[in-house]
């Protein structure tokens, strides 16, 4: 019998990016989806439940007939105004399934696809509308908080480009850029404060943010941004990277505090242990065979008030991790954003991305004024690459016909 040949997940593989594309087209639409459902009164455990079913629908459709394992990477979840970690409530609690959106707070939407195991997580930040006044500008403190959050987000975007990497001008110019150190992770968080503060809000402490592999969305390497006491981040982004960017913005202090909601939230981890209990053994092995080592909501297993006791002991024996539920130290407005990104040869692409903002909506007086800030938001994500012209060898074609066609190509972006 011949033997299994390993599969490259890395992005050497044409097919591993591709896999990564579709599954960001489907958390990407996903995400649209669900924020359309977001409007005053929407109760947040329907619409994380009715996400899951549009990206389990989308998932569906895709590598038919294929032995291609396939799911959710990131089950949908819906962040109050103070929350800072992603929110998916139970049907089974009472009190928190009857939590409703309330006009004019600032909610988290994150969810994620997987293909083959590559997973394609998103995370944006909205405004419950209040009334018809949806098309208004934003005002003062809820527009600080939002053009906060875009502009640090473009900007640890361009910091995690290797030095040189899309480096223009002269051959002089692009040798000093590439000898350039990369930007360490203290000098990282130090513009992303300088940012936040430039609208009078902090970065959230300890927000991270990861390299994705294969069947894993916690790599060995992580920045950690606002890093609390004794946390730290490892490694810095190189060529071939996929990564999970997030930023958090406060308009409190960037103090977190755990919050007494239900934890609902669960990954599973590498630990062995021998479950006693058969009600956890029974939990776990659902947990394994639908979502394997991606983060899943208790309310996704078949009977929910069962998941909630046979879980337990997955959690004590550290089978499970349990993400506990996280808000701001202040009770202050938070705002989130999380990207998948791949970096490649020719620069960083944002695979799955929370949509550009319209900045003629955000009325505020505050501005980014460094110069080494703005410098740096000034610079691309990738090189402006083009496609030359596969045609020269066609005799036929004049010399003037074929260079005007390659000039026409190359001014061409990606």
């Amino acid at each position: 019998m011949a033997e299994e040949v390993a599969v490259d997940y890395s992005l050497n593989n044409p097919d591993t990016l591709t896999k990564y594309k579709v599954a960001a087209q489907i958390s990407q639409k996903a995400l649209e989806f669900v924020a359309g459902l977001c409007i005053e009164g929407a109760k947040i455990a329907d619409t994380c439940e009715r996400g899951d079913k549009f990206l389990e629908e989308e998932i569906s459709k895709v590598y038919k007939g294929k032995k291609i394992p396939k799911g959710i990477s990131h089950p949908t979840t819906v962040s109050p105004s103070s929350y800072v970690t992603p929110y998916t409530p139970l049907k089974t609690d009472a009190e928190e399934a009857a939590v409703a959106l309330k006009a004019g707070e600032v909610i988290k939407i994150q969810l994620g696809a997987q293909i083959d195991g590559l997973g394609a997580i998103v995370c944006d930040s909205i405004i419950i509308p209040a009334g018809k006044n949806d098309g208004d500008k934003i005002p003062g403190r809820q527009a600080d908080l939002l053009l906060a959050t875009h502009w640090a987000n473009e900007l640890l975007l361009r910091l995690m480009v290797p030095p040189g990497l899309v480096a223009s001008g002269t051959d002089e110019e692009k040798a000093k850029s590439q000898a350039a150190k990369p930007y360490s992770q203290s000098k990282i968080t130090q513009l992303l404060e300088k940012v936040a503060k430039s609208y009078d809000c902090n970065i959230v402490e300890s927000t991270t943010c990861w390299l994705f592999e294969h069947n894993e969305i916690e790599g060995k390497k992580k920045i950690i941004l606002s890093p609390g006491d004794g946390v730290k981040g490892e490694g810095l982004p190189e060529v071939g990277d996929v990564w999970g960017v997030e930023v958090g913005v406060s308009l409190g202090s960037g103090k977190v505090k755990t919050l007494s909601n239900r934890p609902t939230l669960h990954r599973r981890t590498v630990t062995k242990y021998g479950l006693s209990r058969p009600s956890s053994r029974a939990t776990l092995n659902e947990i394994v065979k639908k979502f394997g080592t991606f983060p899943f909501s208790l309310r996704q297993l078949e009977d929910e008030r069962a998941a909630k006791v046979g879980v337990v002991e997955c959690v004590r024996g550290n089978v499970l991790r349990q993400y506990e539920v996280v808000g701001d130290k202040d009770n202050e407005s938070v705002a989130r954003l999380f990207t998948t990104v791949a970096i490649t040869k020719n620069g960083l692409t944002r695979l799955c991305a929370p949509p550009s903002p319209d900045l003629e909506q955000y009325k505020t007086d505050k501005k980014i004024t460094d110069e080494e800030i703005l410098k740096i938001l000034e610079q691309p994500l990738g090189k402006n690459t083009g496609s030359k012209s596969k045609n020269k060898k066609k005799k036929k074609k004049t010399a003037k016909k074929a260079e005007n066609e390659e000039e026409g190509e190359s001014s061409e972006e990606e």
